[in-house]
């Protein structure tokens, strides 16, 4: 099996920085495409930023110019930086990977279990 651990999250101040990490760890697999996805209390996960393995990057609306995605795929692992932070940004953030396996050759969606991010002065 293949699991993403999260890392990163924590109390941070609005306009402060955080990165967070995402490690993928398994045998026998190749990671696709990577992202991040969050949750806000009471809202429903929404897509933050993807990228594939060649490096293509897509970020939502709300984190254009202020979050990047980036990777690196000797480590299989994804970051996100995520700069000039506001309250709207608190949530549990998760990474998410198309993964495929070598020994079945199938292909798997795996997410991460969530690390939280929360704005607070």
């Amino acid at each position: 099996q293949v699991q993403l651990v999260e890392s990163g999250g924590g109390l941070v101040q609005p306009g402060g920085s955080l990165r967070l990490s995402c490690a993928a760890s398994g045998r026998l697999f190749r990671t696709n495409a990577m992202a991040w996805y969050r949750q806000a209390p009471g809202k429903e996960r929404e897509l933050v930023a993807t990228i594939t393995t060649g490096g293509s990057t897509k970020y939502a609306d709300s984190v254009k110019g202020r979050f990047t995605i980036s990777r690196d795929n000797a480590k299989n692992t994804v970051y996100l930086q995520m700069n000039s932070l506001k309250p709207e940004d608190t949530a549990v953030y998760y990474c998410n990977a198309d993964v495929f396996i070598l020994a079945t050759k199938s292909y798997l969606e795996v997410w991460g279990q969530g690390t939280l991010v929360t704005l607070s002065s």
